[in-house]
């Protein structure tokens, strides 16, 4: 039976989400809430998120049991919840239907006039974050969902009354095929995810897929420099942001000061904005002009891009300061692809100190063994690499790769048997005029942490 999930999140109806704490989940249940909708909820463990949504009046089970799901219209769930979920397997045997969380998300998109959609391999969280920011600025009141923290938010999510969505779109389990942008922007394509997508052009396939979504009256917004990108646009009369030559948006009179770029936004030769931002290195340039293509299509002056732009020091996790040992800064990011990691080390060399060491935590086994050349020639650029056991996520190891292995092709790497391992090699290397960096999607941040608590 073909169900259409329009049908189930209406005023008065009933829907519980399986895994309502996550950081997409927990904003899905408040703007459900919002629309009259009757929410309940599960979740693996307490948490903030948790808390928040009961405070909101949306009860939530702690575990998964049969029972949290009899009386639902519909059930909605995470990619990381399948079949076998004591609470999906009895809403299927109920003949209750189970939605994905992005199909949700989608229906949601198509009561905006304006959804716009940030997707690519990676930058998604910086740029919905400047997004936001600038949206904000020019008091558009949007909604957001973001996969990460925001600071002028407090968490990764917003529920405005505005016209506008803002939506930060991933392509893993092709979830973005779900949404409705009316306005696409697409960062870069580059291989990841291979667990799921069989190669690059499977991916590109995808890319493409989802620019297709717009309708014609929107925009796809496409980075001129990435060929990848690029290479998914023919025929869809992309609106092209970049750095090199040919692109309708680009940076004029770029200058660096202590790492920190300024440079006047030029749309079809004209100035739109003079930006100076507070977050460092050539990729946040290329976000930049990213999210104020699409400040600029949706008729955003000029003046709010400035403004957005200014107040916007980074999202949560996106070299993210934690504070100091021994005279080291200590900085957190969540770079987990080897472009991403090339990017944090290459900024950070602009910023004057004397050592980087990075602490990399790999996220998952098919992602270390797929691009594994690129992670050690990434991780050269650092001083020092200490590496800390594979995050396998949702994985098991079914392919005998390691980070000791990693480790034997980088100079001078150290490799860790456990996070309290790292963070001991740490405040052993630790001295001042150090740049110490934790980096991965897992939960590295916490060897970090653990390091600045020992002052």
């Amino acid at each position: 039976m073909n169900r259409n999930i329009e049908d189930y999140i209406k005023p008065g109806a009933r829907a519980h989400l399986v895994g309502v704490g996550g950081v997409s989940m927990a904003p899905l249940a408040e703007v459900l809430k919002g629309k009259g909708v009757d929410v309940t909820g599960s979740d693996m463990k307490e948490s903030e998120a948790v808390d928040h949504l009961r405070s909101l009046g949306i009860p939530v089970v702690i575990g998964h049991l049969p029972e949290s799901v009899e009386g639902a219209g519909c059930v909605i769930r995470t990619a990381a919840v399948h079949n076998d979920n004591p609470e999906i397997a009895a809403a299927l045997a109920a003949g209750i239907p189970v939605f994905e969380r992005a199909q949700a998300w989608g229906a949601i998109m198509r009561h905006y006039q304006n959804a716009l959609c940030v997707a690519g391999t990676h930058g998604k969280t910086t740029t919905t974050s400047m997004c936001t920011h600038i949206f904000l600025a020019a008091g558009r009141d949007p909604s957001v969902m973001i996969g990460g923290t925001l600071p002028i938010l407090g968490c990764g999510h917003r529920v405005g009354h505005g016209d506008t969505i803002i939506a930060e779109s991933c392509e893993y389990c092709n979830s973005f095929l779900s949404f409705a942008p009316t306005v696409a922007v697409i960062l870069n394509i580059e291989p990841d995810h291979l667990d799921f997508f069989k190669d690059l052009d499977d991916i590109k396939a995808s890319f493409r897929r989802f620019a297709q979504l717009v309708p014609s009256t929107g925009s796809v917004i496409v980075n001129n420099d990435n060929p990848g990108a690029r290479s998914i646009a023919c025929g869809l009369d992309p609106f092209t942001f970049g750095l090199e030559e040919g692109a309708e948006c680009t940076a004029a009179n770029l200058t660096w000061e202590r790492g920190l770029p300024t440079f006047d936004i030029v749309v079809h030769g004209e100035k739109y904005a003079h930006v100076s931002l507070r977050v460092g290195g050539i990729h946040n340039v290329s976000n930049a002009l990213a999210a104020a293509s699409a400040a600029y299509v949706l008729g955003v002056p000029g003046a709010a891009v400035e403004e957005g732009l200014d107040a916007f020091t980074g999202a949560g996790r996106r070299f993210e300061r934690k504070g100091t040992f021994h005279g080291a800064d200590v900085y957190d990011d969540y770079a987990h692809h080897p472009d991403e990691l090339r990017a944090l080390l290459t900024m950070a060399r602009t910023l004057g100190y004397q050592r980087i060491i990075c602490a990399f935590q790999p996220h998952t086994y098919t992602r270390t063994a797929a691009l594994f050349d690129d992670f050690a020639e990434a991780l050269k650029l650092a001083d020092t690499a200490v590496l800390a056991p594979i995050y396998a996520a949702r994985e098991t190891d079914d392919l005998g790769m390691s980070s000791e292995k990693l480790a034997e092709k980088i100079p001078g790497a150290v490799s860790c048997g456990s996070l309290e391992e790292v963070t001991a090699q740490l405040a052993d290397m630790a001295q001042p005029g150090d740049l110490i960096l934790t980096v991965g999607a897992g939960d590295i941040y916490l060897a970090g942490e653990a390091l600045v608590e020992k002052r």
